[in-house]
């Protein structure tokens, strides 16, 4: 863990000005920022639950309804009536439609490939990178929840859910300071902007509307795409960070400050959580004054699966 390099310290991509951390685990590497969490920050994990009070972070699988792209159509459930009972199954079952974790397959770096500079024709030829080896690791460990939308609130300034705010790293530390949050090498950030309750309260019609692409369509609060923020999160350890909107990030896209997935997935090796269900966490937060909790997920074990369901919860 202490022998992490900082953000400023790793190498450049080949002709580019953007940093890859491919060398800090080695190039064979499957499990990213993963590695920044061992049997200490496990152990550390477990001691934050006091009442024992498990609070499910995820969406329903058929939510949310309408699905947010329109060429992911929500799965088909087929139940088959048994002498002994049932059987279903799924059809159609986008792994990615909700609440869910980006793996290192999702996405890569230009042309200089993913995590650990693999090519198309190596993730086609083998097994690299399959959420089936991230979900040998939970992913758990210690959630800190940073509550943006509750403390915009507190100062008057809420987000807006249809309106475009990034979130820096320098808001992070703001509102972590406000709550008496402490960062620790191995956490998993999870980030309230509050989007995820905003859209859920709009009729069907505006819901319709939401649809689009990260590029063109799509406007809410998010993570700021700059390069900093990326440094920020490295920075301070963060293993993951979990949002309660579409892609953990502002959108639209600010082509100048770039797409922080294309930052964070295939350089960092950072997992990223989206569409996390968040407003019952956030009030058990706000009421005990506790941000820190153990963090528990089960990715589903999909050979060559580029990610997956998060059937995650916050125990405290």
């Amino acid at each position: 863990m202490t022998d992490i390099p900082r953000f400023a310290d790793l190498p450049f991509v080949e002709g580019t000005d953007e940093r890859h951390a491919w060398d800090v685990w080695g190039r064979d590497d499957e499990l990213g920022s993963l590695n920044r969490i061992g049997p200490e920050q496990v152990l550390a994990a477990t001691r934050l639950v006091r009442e024992g009070r498990i609070i499910p972070l995820s969406l329903r699988l058929d939510e949310p309804d309408p699905g947010l792209f329109a060429s992911r159509e929500p799965y088909r459930q087929t139940v088959e009536a048994l002498n002994v009972g049932r059987d279903d199954k799924l059809d159609n079952f986008y792994l990615q439609y909700s609440t869910q974790w980006d793996g290192l397959r999702h996405i890569r770096f230009r042309d200089h490939g993913y995590w650990g500079g693999r090519s198309e024709e190596q993730l086609d030829t083998s097994d690299d990178l399959g959420i089936d080896r991230f979900s040998r690791r939970g992913p758990i460990g210690r959630g800190v929840l940073v509550d943006v939308a509750r403390y915009r609130e507190r100062q008057g300034t809420p987000l807006v859910g249809d309106e475009s705010f990034a979130i820096t790293g320098a808001l992070l530390d703001e509102v972590a300071r406000a709550d008496g949050v402490e960062f620790r090498p191995g956490d998993f950030l999870v980030l309230r902007t509050g989007w995820l309750e905003w859209y859920r309260a709009q009729t069907r019609e505006r819901r319709l509307e939401q649809r689009g692409s990260m590029n063109k369509g799509m406007t809410m609060p998010g993570l700021d795409g700059a390069r900093e923020t990326a440094e920020w999160l490295w920075d301070n350890g963060i293993t993951g960070i979990a949002a309660d909107n579409l892609a953990v990030e502002v959108l639209p896209v600010d082509r100048v400050k770039g797409f922080q997935h294309r930052r964070l997935i295939p350089l960092l090796g950072m997992v990223v959580g989206e569409l996390f269900h968040l407003p019952e966490l956030s009030a058990c937060c706000a009421e005990s004054g506790r941000y820190e909790f153990l963090l528990t997920s089960g990715a589903l074990p999909v050979p060559r699966g580029v990610g997956s369901p998060a059937n995650a919860y916050a125990i405290v």
